[in-house]
């Protein structure tokens, strides 16, 4: 069931109760996503050439994609501190992408340090980000690097971990040496159902459900939070008391679309066109 919310439309949201346990990595929590996101694909008709993924998190979100999309090229951005197995692995997955599909492996530390995806304009139809968001200073940025990769008539969907994520750990009473830090980026659904409509993007479609993680161990719990950036890293000797026996995770969703690239940015609610897309008719000399 769907409600309208303002500009954009609004799925209810849905609570959960899990107790698998999170790796440092957090790799079942980044396949887990991908999967759900995939699945709100199901009823969009999309039919992509060339798709970027950011991050591929060691190159599983290509296999995910790769049965919806069969013969897509993919545009693999890797996540950070890949290395060992994990590296090659996704290397030679790529580097076979490039040869027979046209894909490339854009560089996610290039994009943080210098701002910018690296890819043409209007060269991808799809852009898959599963938990990047919350990482970032500038979302809003990042919005119109996907405006400036996207084709006319692509699609960005994308999920992040929301500002009630580790609310447990944030509601500690008196003193904690956790080091307790927010996300860099603390967007709710709100915000960036009005930052996709601010960058250009038309019928933006947001949800969220709420992940509950229970512990029975305080190391497990205290890992998983540091896995997901919401303490400093600690020391063994460390210790703290009244630890929360769960972590909620706040997860946002969203999709939107890239129409009308041939039109400048509007103003005032008009839409200005590009003078370069003004073309001069001619009359031929049969005429």
């Amino acid at each position: 069931m769907q409600k309208q919310l303002g500009k954009f439309a609004l799925v209810e949201a849905w609570g959960a109760e899990y107790t698998e346990r999170m790796t440092q990595s957090l790799r079942w929590l980044q396949s887990e996503i991908a999967d759900r996101m995939l699945q709100k694909l199901d009823i969009v008709k999309l039919d992509p050439r060339d798709v970027l993924l950011i991050p591929d998190f060691s190159g599983a979100h290509a296999e995910f994609l790769s049965k919806r999309f069969p013969k897509v090229a993919f545009h693999s951005v890797a996540e950070e501190g890949l290395s060992g197995i994990d590296l090659w692995r996704f290397q030679i997955a790529r580097k076979w992408n490039s040869i027979f599909r046209g894909g490339s492996s854009p560089s996610l530390e290039v994009f943080q340090k210098t701002g910018r995806i690296g890819l043409p304009d209007n060269s991808v139809d799809l852009i898959f980000s599963d938990l990047l968001i919350q990482d970032l200073p500038d979302p809003k940025h990042f919005l119109q690097e996907c405006w400036r990769v996207l084709r006319e008539g692509g699609l960005l969907t994308l999920s992040y971990l929301g500002p009630d994520t580790g609310k447990e750990l944030r509601a500690i009473e008196g003193p904690s040496n956790l080091g307790i830090r927010p996300l860099l980026s603390s967007w709710d659904m709100h915000d960036m159902g009005d930052a996709l409509l601010g960058e250009r993007f038309s019928d933006p479609v947001m949800d969220m459900e709420f992940l509950t993680l229970d512990y029975e161990s305080d190391a497990l719990m205290l890992s998983d939070a540091q896995a997901l950036g919401l303490i400093r890293p600690l020391k063994t000797s460390e210790e703290s008391s009244e630890l929360p026996k769960k972590l909620t995770l706040e997860l946002v969703y969203g999709h939107a679309w890239a129409l009308g690239k041939h039109l400048a940015k509007a103003q005032n609610q008009v839409a200005y066109i590009d003078p370069k897309q003004i073309q001069r008719k001619t009359i031929s000399d049969s005429d």
